[in-house]
């Protein structure tokens, strides 16, 4: 009995996690994933801070690294009733980390079937070697445990880094940021691999974005090589994005709000741009003018080289009272269905068979994988498929999304796996994860005769190293 309840309550996990059932499926996928398990990480798009690598700067605690920016994490929390103000998300209340973490423990049987979980459980048995689960009877134990191993140097950022093997890690970006932590790990040789800026431009492109006005005037005055107006706007945004190719950028990343993109003329885009800066801009013109901006940012990376990402369909800062008391990127993000068939015509009319031009558009809508997405990556030669991302970053549906896209655009045209984290120790689960789903769909087609067990060897490594590589010019 004593030994039923422990293996009940540890954290062991089982070698062959999330690879399929039937033995002899299981027996060529234990073959697949050992060709890629220990292959270093590439993470062409997250949101860890760069000047936490630069500085070494020690985690404080574990409910600040592991809960609180989490959003994964603290969203499904609050949806059981538990406000914001005790998961330590900022407002006027202050929290103790421990408070925050003891709400966290007694939430831990909520996240039972969901990514979320299944991430927590391998980084706090494989990054942290805990050996228990996680209860509220034994919250304040762990807190301790975990609390003391942060302080030790085993656990610094930079230890961890190397430990993940981590080759390349891509930081998201404000296009006035002057890049210096990144610069400074370049020429760091203590520092192994690269830290890579991601310039992500939507403050100054977004009507509605706070201070959107006052942004876009420095944003000018610094980069516009004195010229002022949509056209010193223009000029600024094409500056400030050699500025990262210089510091080592690969892309550009855009959370438009819809994956529409227009071609607007000069005299048109100036006027909307002007009605903006005097405040009189409407939801419509918001719309057509990030429409118009995508067109820009595409027509820039093929001059510029930076790989194009768009991560349209999601309805931000949802819940109005959250976002004015906690900020941006706490849970309240919902999706909405997108199109793109239609809505990236006319950018590809112009740009989708530029030679060195890579577009990857990402989606949470799965029903665009098979019929608009991998259509569109099975033609255009700039199209790139964007991997599961956000609430589809899931075991389940990442075999659903290889399964929606391989029969129309094949395993060569996918960017390869995308963590978007800024949980910075789930990274190597959520790469485990991603690596254990793809050898259990290949092991399927092996077994069912549909491609040879040789070729799903090669095709594994391809999909977890060169695919990022290829789609993101590394």
């Amino acid at each position: 009995m004593s030994q039923s309840i422990e293996q009940s309550t540890s954290l062991a996990a089982d070698p062959d996690r999330l690879l399929p059932a039937d033995p002899g499926m299981r027996s060529i996928a234990r073959s697949l994933l050992s060709e890629v398990e220990a292959l270093p990480i590439i993470s062409p798009h997250g949101h860890v801070d760069a000047a936490m690598l630069e500085l070494d700067t020690p985690f404080p605690d574990p409910a600040t690294l592991l809960v609180s920016p989490d959003h994964y994490v603290t969203r499904l929390i609050h949806a059981s009733g538990v406000p914001l103000e005790k998961l330590r998300m900022g407002g006027t209340t202050a929290v103790e980390p421990r408070e925050t973490w003891r709400e966290f423990a007694k939430a831990w049987p909520l996240f039972d079937g969901t990514a979320s979980g299944y991430w927590m459980r391998d980084s706090f048995e494989h990054v942290f070697g805990l050996s228990r689960e996680v209860s509220a009877e034994n919250a304040d134990v762990l807190f301790d445990e975990l609390d003391a191993k942060l302080k030790s140097p085993a656990f610094r950022p930079r230890q961890l880094f190397k430990d993940f093997n981590i080759e390349v890690l891509a930081t998201t970006d404000d296009p006035l940021d002057d890049l210096a932590p990144h610069a400074a790990i370049a020429k760091d040789p203590t520092f192994t691999g690269r830290v890579l800026p991601t310039f992500r431009p939507d403050a100054y492109i977004k009507f509605a974005a706070a201070g959107w006005a006052e942004r876009v005037q420095k944003l000018i005055d610094a980069a516009g090589d004195g010229v002022g107006g949509y056209a010193g706007y223009i000029r600024a945004l094409e500056n400030r994005r050699q500025y990262f190719v210089e510091h080592g950028a690969v892309s550009a990343d855009h959370g438009a709000r819809t994956a529409q993109t227009l071609r607007l003329g000069q005299a048109e885009a100036q006027a909307l741009f002007e009605k903006a800066l005097r405040g009189e801009a409407t939801a419509v013109d918001a719309d057509v003018f990030e429409a118009h901006m995508m067109y820009q940012m595409a027509r820039m990376s093929v001059s510029d080289g930076l790989v194009m990402t768009i991560h349209p369909g999601v309805f931000r800062n949802h819940h109005t009272a959250s976002f004015k008391g906690f900020g941006a990127d706490t849970g309240h993000d919902i999706p909405f269905a997108v199109s793109y068939t239609e809505a990236l015509r006319p950018m590809l009319e112009d740009f989708g068979t530029a030679p060195g031009f890579h577009f990857i558009p990402f989606t949470i809508d799965e029903t665009v994988f098979s019929r608009e997405i991998a259509p569109l990556a099975g033609f255009y030669p700039s199209v790139f498929i964007g991997a599961p991302w956000w609430f589809l970053d899931a075991p389940d549906a990442m075999l659903r999304f290889r399964s929606a896209v391989t029969e129309t655009a094949g395993f060569s045209r996918s960017s390869g796996f995308i963590d978007d984290t800024r949980a910075f120790c789930s990274i190597p689960a959520r790469h485990n994860t991603s690596r254990r789903i793809e050898a259990s769909f290949l092991s399927r087609l092996a077994a069912e005769r549909r491609i040879s067990e040789a070729r799903a060897h090669e095709i594994i490594v391809d999909i977890v190293d060169a695919a990022p590589r290829r789609a993101f010019k590394l």
